[in-house]
């Protein structure tokens, strides 16, 4: 990646996390922690590595990224409306009656939306059907799964992965968004995982570690991923939850809570102020 393009991408997050802010403080409600954790991963995906495009969204040949942590909706959104699925102006209307922009994805009604996500571990295995499903029609296209943390506690991800290894999938490339904290404490205290890298090695993983708020090394682990054939590949991406707001970072209780007035100017000022 071109010291430009990080610079690009770079100033698109600090955009999506000013914009995230603004609009969780208006609506209050929504799920800011797990948002601020992904948003260098879906930046990166979504502006740098995905052939995905409101033009090209019904060609078959297309990548795919599934939000499988649907909660983190929000900066799902940011990123679609950024590459013109639908305006801006429409984060505005988000969780409320009638809008397009639900509180989790929904694949029927918001444009680019690959799969309506919520339950944790729904999302996986349908983006592993989509990588088959490309491979077996020999469709040059790669799916992108993007799980939580919390979400592997989930019994089905584990299945997922057990199949994804004995079809050899290739073309499917997994990122856990790795902050350490799920919705009632940290992933140790919940749900201890052991050695998680160790875990989807075992599964037949290609595991492949990296900062997930440095887009360079995002769009590196990526490469590497898509060199390794015969197996699928794991970016174990270690983030902050609520990254870029100090009372925010590793903190559970700001998985879902509502950003108050005293708090939106805190943030705002950390993150330098409306755009």
């Amino acid at each position: 990646m071109t010291n430009e393009k990080k610079q690009e991408l770079d100033a698109l997050c600090l955009k999506f996390r000013r914009k995230l802010i603004e609009t969780l403080h208006s609506i209050q409600t929504g799920h800011p922690g797990g948002s601020l954790s992904v948003c260098e991963i879906l930046t990166t995906l979504y502006f740098n590595e995905a052939n995905i495009s409101p033009e090209n969204i019904e060609d078959r040949s297309r990548d795919k990224i599934v939000l499988c942590k649907g909660h983190a909706a929000p900066m799902l959104y940011l990123n679609l409306a950024e590459k013109g699925f639908f305006p801006m102006e429409e984060m505005k209307t988000l969780r409320q009656i009638d809008s397009r922009l639900q509180g989790h994805p929904c694949s029927k009604d918001t444009p680019g939306v690959e799969v309506s996500t919520g339950p944790l571990g729904l999302g996986y295995p349908i983006a592993l059907g989509m990588a088959l499903s490309d491979m077996q029609d020999q469709v040059d296209a790669y799916t992108y799964a993007v799980l939580g943390d919390g979400e592997i506690n989930e019994g089905v991800v584990w299945e997922t992965c057990m199949n994804a290894a004995k079809f050899k999938t290739d073309r499917l490339i997994t990122i856990l968004d790795w902050n350490g904290v799920q919705l009632d404490g940290t992933t140790d205290d919940v749900m201890p995982m052991g050695d998680v890298e160790l875990k989807f090695k075992a599964f037949g993983y290609n595991t492949i570690v990296c900062d997930g708020h440095d887009v360079a090394a995002i769009s590196a682990a990526v490469a590497c991923a898509k060199s390794v054939k015969g197996i699928p590949s794991i970016i174990l991406a270690k983030t902050v939850k609520g990254k870029g707001i100090s009372f925010m970072e590793g903190k559970n209780t700001w998985h879902g809570a509502p950003v108050k007035d005293e708090h939106y100017e805190t943030a705002m000022k950390e993150l330098g102020g409306a755009q």
